[in-house]
């Protein structure tokens, strides 16, 4: 899928910038409540220049990359210098290029940060829309996300972030969250301990989270309500599964 990755990073670029410049760098993120966009596109740029150093193994210093962007004279411009840097990045390395990785179920590493980057750009472009609209947006007013990303962005998140120790989600009481979105499914085991992810043709569960793809996309990861389900644990899923 690195055809479809880089795709989608461009993509969110290309809205992460629209929307960003619409807010104005003093609005607030709704969706990132100590942010406003300045802080938002100096995370950003300061990630993106983070993960092209990780690639050409090289070591970067993010706190003061970060302050750069928070002081540029054209923020935006210095986001997609850094978003088109990264992307060459991920092109020009060899398809067994040695760099790290930190999600569970990771990839080879230039397929890793392909996608990394491709689903971190995708969700702070819609931090951006919501800047510029105010509050959550909805699925539909995000039409630069395609089915396929964000399919592979509820994978990422359920599979690849979900079981790992720093993952807040826990519950003394043990119960399982079934997803549903387009034609695919997955099972999350929540307990005392670290969350056990699978993929699953037919998902089933104490909790069931099931709808479009995007909209889940979006309520999966904290930035939308869309999609979500009546029951209290799946308000402990919203409130302790953060990214």
């Amino acid at each position: 899928m690195l055809t479809t990755h880089l795709e989608g990073l461009r993509e969110s670029m290309v809205a992460f910038v629209r929307y960003a410049d619409r807010a104005g760098l003093r609005a607030p993120v709704p969706t990132c409540p100590d942010w406003k966009v300045r802080h938002l596109v100096a995370h950003q740029g300061s990630i993106h220049r983070w993960a092209r150093a990780g690639l050409r193994g090289e070591e970067v210093d993010t706190v003061a990359i970060e302050r750069v962007g928070m002081n540029h004279d054209d923020p935006l411009d210095w986001l997609r210098e850094g978003a088109i840097e990264l992307a060459t990045a991920i092109v020009k390395a060899p398809a067994d290029v040695e760099a790290p990785v930190f999600l569970a179920d990771a990839g080879p590493p230039k397929e890793f940060w392909a996608r990394r980057q491709c689903h971190e750009t995708t969700i702070h472009a819609v931090d951006a829309l919501a800047a510029s609209l105010g509050r959550r947006p909805q699925g539909a007013e995000t039409p630069w996300i395609s089915e396929e990303v964000a399919l592979d962005g509820i994978d990422e998140l359920l599979t690849g972030f979900w079981p790992r120790e720093r993952c807040g989600l826990r519950s003394e009481d043990a119960f399982r969250l079934a997803v549903r979105s387009g034609g695919r499914g997955w099972e999350v085991e929540v307990g005392p301990g670290v969350p056990r992810a699978r993929r699953t043709d037919s998902p089933d569960g104490d909790v069931v989270v099931d709808g479009d793809p995007v909209p889940t996309y979006l309520s999966l990861w904290n930035r939308s309500d869309e999609v979500g389900a009546a029951d209290d644990r799946w308000a402990l899923v919203t409130r302790l599964a953060t990214v």
